[in-house]
């Protein structure tokens, strides 16, 4: 069943239907309300990891809930067998992740939290932060964030047509052309 579930999570292409085929399946150890899971790659062990409410992953993230360092040692000379080292990875509420962002295991991000796109996580996330780089690291504070966004959010426009896709365009050499 472990390889249907991921074989069909990367042929659906409707990211809206990915997510709620998770959330059908249980795939996560909980998920929260108002959840969008956009990567097309279901992680190893995702009973190890928890959303909470409001959480959306954008495309290319990935979770890493255990390393494989114990086939490389148990193959050298210690005469001892190291075992398989999984955590869990727990996101809070109201948690945005970039693209392409990889979160280690034994990892809780808290709640309002923006994780920048690219970003590796390799240790706890505070509330209301924003993180970003390699290792991530605190960038800025959430809800001001929040203020610039709305400070903008009057000029943002949603492509669902062609003269929309004009408009953007327009905007962003106008913006260009001015610095």
């Amino acid at each position: 069943m472990k390889y249907l579930t991921k074989l069909k999570m990367y042929l659906t292409v409707s990211a809206d239907k990915r997510t709620n085929y998770l959330i059908k399946k249980n795939v996560f150890k909980s998920v929260g309300e108002n959840f969008f899971f956009q990567p097309r790659i279901i992680p190893d062990e995702p009973r190890l990891i928890s959303f909470g409410n409001n959480v959306t992953v954008a495309s290319g993230v990935t979770f890493v809930t255990h390393d494989v360092i114990d086939k490389v040692l148990n193959k050298m000379d210690y005469n001892f067998n190291f075992n398989y080292n999984c955590a869990p990875i727990y996101v809070g509420n109201n948690v945005f992740i970039g693209c392409n962002v990889t979160i280690l295991p034994n990892v809780k991000i808290g709640n309002n939290v923006i994780i920048a796109a690219g970003s590796v996580v390799t240790k706890d996330v505070l509330d209301n932060t924003i993180v970003g780089g390699n290792p991530a690291k605190k960038i800025g504070e959430f809800e001001n964030y929040v203020k610039e966004r709305k400070k903008i959010n009057d000029k943002l426009i949603y492509p669902s047509s062609e003269n929309e896709v004009n408009i953007i365009w327009e905007n962003f050499k106008k913006e260009k052309e001015m610095k």
